[in-house]
């Protein structure tokens, strides 16, 4: 598993390991905290594939019932065929019980309680009882892995401590900044000092004082990918600067989110985050 993983993440390595220990010990449940853009999803898809086993993912969201987490009996044929177990439709949860898979949920803590309160059921009990289905015993294989971003309160909501007692917790923060850099360098094949610039840009939103959400390293790929193609469209042979604070504004500003009160858009704070990203590098 930890082989998987380091084939596919630069660094992360620790987080690996722990992660691969929990579901080693009896494949204990697992709590990924840290906000987005930190690699919890790629960690989780090399563990699982490195460990042989299947993944159903869900997206954790207010959207998310009960019904659509364990399972459904279809609408339309309860009317001409009143209830049976033909025409019951498995939700994640029971799929991934039934087929001793990890049960892979992001976004956690925007899930509805009434449906936390299911998952938690089915993680205590190790089964789940559906009305007119019956009792569905979870095979031994099967864990949740939930990920979330403790940083975000707007539209969450508080995770029991239940959950937290049937979990082990890994958090999983920004990563240095050379470890960035290499990222950005693995992703897009630049080399160039862009890289290394798109990186301090996205470093510098995490402490901006007027800057409540920062940015991931996926801004900064995405600086450097929109650079290349945008030097192409105007025929220069790099990214001039001009070029390059375009695709900064093109990748950043939709990721950053204003604190409350703040005067100033997110165009003026990106250009001034990146031209002190310049002077910086050439310090």
């Amino acid at each position: 598993m930890v082989a998987a993983a380091g084939g596919r993440l630069v660094g992360r390595r620790r987080e690996a390991e722990v992660v691969a220990a929990a579901l080693g010990a009896g494949g204990r449940n697992i709590l990924l905290e840290g906000p987005p853009g930190t690699g919890k999803t790629t960690l989780l898809t090399a563990l699982a594939a490195g460990a042989g086993l299947p993944l159903v993912l869900v997206e954790g969201n207010a959207e998310l019932t009960p019904a659509r987490l364990a399972g459904h009996h279809d609408p339309s044929r309860v009317l001409s065929e009143d209830y049976h177990s033909g025409n019951f439709v498995p939700g994640p949860l029971l799929r991934a019980m039934t087929d001793g898979a990890l049960l892979y949920v992001e976004e956690l803590n925007r899930i509805p309680e009434e449906t936390l309160n299911v998952l938690l059921g089915a993680l205590s009990e190790r089964q789940i009882h559906l009305p007119r289905v019956g009792t569905v015993p979870a095979e031994s294989t099967f864990r949740l892995i939930a990920a979330m971003n403790p940083y975000d309160a707007i539209g969450t909501t508080r995770i029991t401590p239940a959950l937290y007692d049937r979990s082990c917790r890994v958090a999983m923060g920004y990563q240095d900044e050379l470890t960035e850099i290499a990222i950005v360098i693995a992703e897009t094949g630049d080399r160039s000092a862009l890289a290394k610039r798109a990186v301090r840009a996205v470093r510098a939103t995490r402490t901006h004082p007027e800057i409540r959400v920062p940015a991931s390293v996926r801004g900064a790929i995405d600086t450097v990918l929109v650079a290349g193609q945008l030097a192409e469209i105007r025929s220069e042979s790099a990214p001039g600067e001009h070029t390059a604070l375009d695709s900064a504004l093109a990748a950043l500003t939709g990721r950053i989110t204003i604190a409350d009160g703040g005067g100033r858009t997110a165009e003026d704070i990106v250009t001034e985050i990146w031209e002190e990203a310049g002077r910086s590098g050439k310090a």
